[in-house]
C-alpha cells in the first residue's frame, strides 16, 4: 500500500517536471521564462536632509533672525541635517523595530522592574545632549531667539527620533517649571537646582530626561478631580508619595514632576484644585534599598498603544516613593501651567514635523514612481493632492513656529502685553489645530504611496499610527477648545482684543507691501475676522450654552484666520517665492470662519442640542 502510494507521488512529481519542461520551452523567449517573479522592483523614496529641503524652515529663519546669528544657525542645522540623515533617521526605524519590554522579576523571584530599551534609543538620549535640544532653550545663546533656535532643531529630529521627542518635551516642560521655581525663591534649593542643571546640561554624561506623572485611574485632563495620589510629610521635610499613576511616559526617565495631595497630622487632604501640590522625585534609589533600584515604586506594565510604540509608557504603584515638594503647597495646578504651555507647543512642533518630514518623502516618491506612463509628479491631479498636503504643513508650521517666537521674546522680558495675550490665546490653538491636521496628513500621505503606504516594513505606516496620539495627549480637541474659552474669560476679553488687534496689524502690513497678488486674500481674511467679530457679540447676547457648543469651531476659526494672516505676511516679504503666494491664496480659498458659517445654519440654538442628543442615540437601548 504504501509502495503504490510512493508511485503515485512520483509519477506526480514526474508529471509536473514534464509540464514545467514544456512551459518553459513556450516561454523561452518571454520576460520571466527563468523566475517566477518579474524583474520590476521599485525605486524607494530617498531620506534627504532635512534642513536642505525645506525652503520655507529656511525662509522663514532667514526672515526672523538677524543675519549675524542666521549663519551660525543655518550652518549648524545644515549638519544636523545631515546627521539625521546619515545616522539618526536608521537609529530611529530601529527603535520602531525594537519597542520597550519590562522585565519584572529574576531569576530569583525579586521584583527588579527593569525597562529594557534598545541601544538606539539610549543613543538618542547622547545626541539630545550633544545638539542641545533641550540646553539651547536655556543657555540663550541668541537671546530672544533661542528659542525659535532650540525648536528649528527639535521641528528636524522629531520625526526621525524613534519617538526620543516625547521624554524632549516633558524635560523640557520640566526645566521650565524649576527654573521659574528657582528664579522667583530666595530660599537655596540645592536638589532641584541640581535637577535643572542635569536637565538643560549638553554633556551626555550628566544630562537627564524627565517624566510627567500626572495622569490617574479617573481620568487624563480633569486632574483637580481626578487625582488620588497622597503626599505624607517626613521628619527630613521630604514626602512619601503613595498612589496610582496610570499613564506615565518615558518611564526610564530620571527623574519626574507628579502632582499629589499633602496629608496633615489628622490624616486630612484637601479636594479639587486647592489641595493638589507639585513634586520631584528621582526615578532611582542610590540606595537601593529595593532589589530594582527604583525609588519605592513598581511598574506594574507597560501599555499595548496603537503607536509610539518606541515610547516606554507605564502604570506605576507608588508605595513610598520619596520627593521634594516644588513650589508653595497647594500650588501645583498653577506651576504645572507652564509646563503645559511647553509640551503643548512640543506637541505642534512634532505635528507640524511629522507633516513635513511625510511630504518630503512623498514628493521624492513623485519623482520616481510611475504610473499610467507618466512619473507621478507629471500627472496635476496628484501635484493638487500634495498641494494641498503642503499648505497645510505650511499653515502648521507658520502658527506654532509664531507661538515658538512669543515664548522666546517673553523669557527675556522683552515681549508685550499683546504677545502674552497670543502666547496663551494661540498656545492651544496651535496644539489643537495641527494635530487634527497631522493625522489627516498622516492619511494622505500614506495613500500617495498606494498599496506601500499600508505595509509595515516600508516605515511608512508608523506615521499615522504616531500621529493620533497628537490630539489626544494633553488635552483632547474639545478640553483645549474650551481651554481657549476659559483664556478669554479670565482675561475679561482681552485676550480676543490682542488677537484681532494683531490681525489687524499684520493684515495692514501686507496691504502695504503692494503684493496685488494677495489683495483678494488679504480682503477675505479681513472679511472673515469681522465675521468672527459678529459672531462673538451675537452668542454673548445668547449667554454661555451657545458659545461652549460653538467652542470647537470658534477654536477653528481663531486658528484659520490667525493663519492666513501669517501665511500672507510670509508671502509678502521681500523674497518670499510663487510658492509661497499660491499657499498663502490657497489656505485663504477656504472657510476662514466657519464658526459664522455653522451660526446660520442653527448649529448653536437648545433645538441643536436636543437634535445631537437624539441623531446620537437613535435606537440606543434606554439610557
Amino acid at each position: 500500500m504504501m509502495r503504490n502510494k510512493c508511485k503515485v507521488i512520483f509519477l506526480n512529481h514526474h508529471h509536473n517536471i514534464n509540464c514545467v519542461h514544456t512551459l518553459q520551452t513556450r516561454c523561452k523567449n518571454t520576460k520571466y521564462h527563468q523566475a517566477a517573479v518579474g524583474s520590476f522592483t521599485q525605486e524607494a523614496p530617498s531620506v534627504l536632509n532635512p534642513y536642505q529641503c525645506d525652503g520655507l524652515l529656511k525662509s522663514y529663519l532667514q526672515r526672523n533672525i538677524p543675519k549675524e546669528h542666521f549663519q551660525h544657525i543655518s550652518m549648524d542645522l545644515q549638519n544636523f541635517g545631515e546627521t539625521i540623515k546619515n545616522e539618526i533617521t536608521e537609529m530611529g526605524q530601529k527603535c520602531e523595530a525594537s519597542p520597550p519590554t519590562l522585565k519584572q522579576y529574576d531569576a530569583w523571584g525579586n521584583r527588579i522592574n527593569q525597562v529594557e530599551t534598545c541601544n538606539e534609543w539610549n543613543q538618542m538620549k547622547n545626541i539630545s545632549a550633544r545638539e542641545g535640544l533641550i540646553a539651547h532653550g536655556y543657555t540663550r545663546q541668541f537671546g530672544k531667539y533661542s528659542r525659535i533656535y532650540q525648536f528649528a532643531k527639535l521641528f528636524l529630529f522629531s520625526p526621525c527620533s524613534g519617538m526620543y521627542a516625547c521624554p524632549l518635551a516633558m524635560t523640557d516642560g520640566a526645566a521650565l517649571v524649576l527654573e521659574r521655581v528657582l528664579n522667583s525663591s530666595e530660599e537655596k534649593h540645592s536638589i532641584l537646582l541640581k535637577a535643572f542643571k542635569c536637565l538643560t546640561s549638553p554633556n551626555p554624561d550628566t544630562f537627564w530626561t524627565s517624566g510627567q506623572w500626572m495622569t490617574e485611574k479617573a481620568g487624563g485632563s480633569d486632574v483637580a478631580n481626578a487625582t488620588d495620589t497622597f503626599a505624607y510629610k517626613q521628619d527630613d521635610k521630604t514626602y512619601k508619595l503613595f498612589g496610582y499613576k496610570w499613564f506615565t511616559s518615558a518611564t526610564d526617565a530620571d527623574m519626574a514632576l507628579t502632582l499629589a495631595r499633602v496629608v496633615d497630622r489628622d490624616g486630612n487632604s484637601l479636594s479639587g484644585t486647592k489641595g493638589l501640590s507639585l513634586f520631584y522625585l528621582e526615578t532611582r534609589d542610590e540606595d537601593k534599598k529595593l532589589p530594582s533600584g527604583l525609588n519605592g515604586f513598581q511598574v506594574e506594565r507597560l501599555k499595548d498603544k496603537l503607536g509610539t510604540r518606541q515610547l516606554p509608557t507605564g502604570e506605576l504603584l507608588l508605595d513610598g516613593t520619596v520627593a521634594h515638594m516644588v513650589g508653595d503647597r497647594s500650588n501645583g495646578i498653577r506651576l504645572i501651567s507652564g509646563m503645559l504651555t511647553v509640551t503643548r507647543i512640543h506637541n505642534s512642533v512634532w505635528s507640524a514635523a511629522s507633516m513635513r518630514r511625510l511630504l518630503l518623502l512623498s514628493k521624492d516618491y513623485a519623482t520616481k514612481r510611475s504610473a499610467f506612463g507618466s512619473l507621478l509628479n507629471d500627472h496635476p491631479l496628484h501635484m493638487q493632492t500634495l498641494a494641498r498636503m503642503e499648505i497645510e504643513s505650511r499653515a502648521a508650521f507658520l502658527v506654532t513656529f509664531e507661538v515658538v517666537r512669543l515664548l522666546g521674546l517673553i523669557e527675556v522680558k522683552e515681549g508685550s502685553e499683546i504677545d502674552n495675550d497670543m502666547l496663551r490665546l494661540l498656545t492651544p490653538l496651535a496644539k489643537l489645530y495641527t494635530a487634527k491636521q497631522a493625522i489627516a496628513v498622516a492619511s494622505e500621505g500614506l495613500e500617495s504611496f498606494g498599496g506601500a503606504g499600508y505595509l509595515e516594513d516600508t516605515g511608512l505606516p508608523s506615521f499615522l499610527r504616531d500621529a493620533q496620539v497628537l490630539s489626544i495627549w494633553e488635552g483632547t480637541t474639545n478640553v483645549l477648545s474650551l481651554d481657549t474659552l476659559r483664556a478669554i474669560a479670565k482675561s475679561k476679553g482681552q485676550v480676543l482684543n490682542s488677537f484681532f488687534q494683531s490681525v489687524n496689524i499684520r493684515l495692514s502690513s501686507v496691504t502695504d507691501s503692494g503684493n496685488k497678488n494677495l489683495k483678494s486674500s488679504v480682503a477675505k481674511t479681513s472679511i472673515a475676522a469681522g465675521d468672527l467679530r459678529a459672531f462673538i457679540n451675537q452668542t454673548s447676547s445668547t449667554g454661555h450654552d451657545s458659545m461652549f457648543l460653538a467652542a470647537r469651531d470658534f477654536s477653528y476659526s481663531l486658528f484659520r484666520i490667525y493663519a492666513a494672516v501669517l501665511m500672507l505676511e510670509h508671502a509678502s516679504w521681500c523674497d518670499a517665492s510663487a510658492g509661497d503666494v499660491h499657499a498663502a491664496n490657497m489656505w485663504c480659498g477656504q472657510d476662514l470662519s466657519p464658526a459664522t458659517t455653522n451660526l446660520r445654519s442653527a448649529a448653536y440654538t437648545d433645538k441643536a442640542k436636543e437634535l445631537n442628543r437624539e441623531l446620537v442615540y437613535d435606537s440606543y437601548p434606554t439610557l
